[in-house]
């Protein structure tokens, strides 16, 4: 992985702080609030309406129906009415509650480009902090890493924040060959039921095999996450490293699985291997975004080798046109 420079920023291109041991965590974390700040406040301007922490639940009017919107908020009397599809605009809410769900379980210390999926998690989580502290909003968090869960009451401000990311740094990462449990998390916040609102998963979606999988292959995680989508608008940050998606020509690699401490060689210099490992890695994220859309997330995908912020930005202006009206692509 590219190491940080005297800044705590790693070397690479957009990559946020890394927040190794020994580094000044007060130090990283003014650094990336501020750059945060600086790409992000433009964005602020206006309601809720079309930003990352939904459209509200209160019903409003109705309009003509655009390809990309959200068909649970067809408008059905109006459609057979008009014989027009409608949906029903939403007003957003004056406070906002928002609950992070934060995986820093042992694959997310891992990092091959400009920065570890852990970094990358908590600028995800410094970025949503942002976006929706404000006005009174209140945020929450549910950190796991697979031998601890740490819960953050809900609470307003931007100091209640800050604290709450400074804790978050200070987590100890997992032990090896312990295996995270996002399920469990999401279903933390399930039980009790919580006021209406919105819910974050930061994760990289991985760890499930055939014992956390039902009979269909789903992942273990989604049918919590499916729950949660019945009274919680839902997005879902997934945190990538290119190496998870196509092997380099590096000969014989030496593999260790850091959530079953598992070895494997892997002999990159074989074209075959390194097709087949292209192959099941795309089926794998593939059946990552059906599963989150089946469960009616947002999905916003984070990457170690670019420029997070700028696809944080991407997809909240398109959530901005998809709410007044445009398609979402």
């Amino acid at each position: 992985m590219t190491g940080p420079d005297d800044t705590g920023r790693a070397a690479g291109n957009g990559a946020p702080p890394h927040f190794g041991p020994g580094s000044n965590s007060a130090v990283l974390l003014r650094r990336l609030e501020l750059t945060v700040r600086h790409r992000l406040d433009g964005l602020l301007q206006g309601d809720h309406l079309g930003l990352v922490p939904g459209s509200g639940s209160e019903a409003g009017d109705s309009r003509t129906y655009h390809p990309g919107d959200d068909v649970r908020r067809m408008d059905w009397p109006v459609t057979a009415r008009t014989q027009v599809p409608h949906v029903r605009e939403t007003i957003a809410d004056r406070e906002l509650e928002t609950w992070v769900v934060l995986d820093l379980s042992a694959s997310l210390d891992f990092g091959t480009a400009d920065c570890e999926k852990r970094d990358l998690a908590i600028a995800g989580l410094a970025a949503v902090s942002h976006l929706t502290v404000r006005g009174g909003n209140r945020l929450g968090a549910v950190v796991t890493t697979g031998e601890r869960v740490d819960r953050y009451p809900a609470t307003p401000g931007r100091l209640a924040a800050d604290r709450m990311l400074r804790s978050v740094v200070a987590t100890p990462r997992a032990g090896a060959g312990r295996r995270g449990d996002l399920a469990a998390a999401l279903e933390s916040l399930r039980r009790p039921p919580r006021r209406r609102g919105l819910v974050v998963v930061v994760s990289d979606f991985l760890g499930s095999d055939v014992r956390g999988s039902d009979a269909q292959g789903t992942a273990d995680w989604e049918r919590p996450l499916r729950g949660l989508s019945a009274r919680h608008d839902l997005l879902a940050i997934e945190v990538v490293d290119p190496r998870e998606l196509e092997l380099a020509d590096v000969g014989l690699l030496t593999v260790v699985d850091p959530e079953t401490g598992q070895t494997l060689e892997v002999p990159t210099g074989n074209a075959e291997v390194r097709r087949r490992f292209a192959e099941g890695a795309a089926a794998q994220r593939r059946e990552i975004a059906a599963a989150l859309r089946r469960a009616g997330a947002g999905h916003l995908r984070l990457q170690t080798d670019r420029d997070w912020l700028a696809d944080v930005v991407r997809y909240v202006a398109d959530r901005r046109r998809a709410g007044s009206g445009g398609a979402s692509r």
